[in-house]
């Protein structure tokens, strides 16, 4: 005889794994760039700054899909998630 499955009920509790937590978006500002990354090299890591919203004032890593510059303003849909660290990358600045 087969083992019979358990199957338990999601639907009654709510759960926040992939959902947005405030709902809003969130302007940033562009610092500083750290590298570029990609198969191609068409993303560039920045360090942006969070404008507004609950984590104000903070600086993140974050991928940019394309063109930015220093100074530019994006709009991040959540700020609590940071990008990994390019490896090898000398933080962007050449002599």
């Amino acid at each position: 005889m087969a083992k019979q499955q358990r199957i338990s009920d999601k639907t009654s509790g709510e759960s926040n794994v992939g959902k947005i937590t405030d709902g809003h978006a969130v302007n940033g500002l562009v610092e500083q760039f750290i590298g570029r990354t990609g198969a191609r090299g068409e993303v560039t890591q920045a360090k942006v700054k969070i404008l507004d919203g609950r984590n104000k004032g903070r600086s993140l890593r974050r991928n940019i899909k394309g063109p930015v510059k220093i100074g530019d303003l994006i709009t991040l849909r959540e700020t609590e998630i940071e990008a990994r660290r390019i490896r090898g990358s000398n933080t962007g600045r050449r002599s």
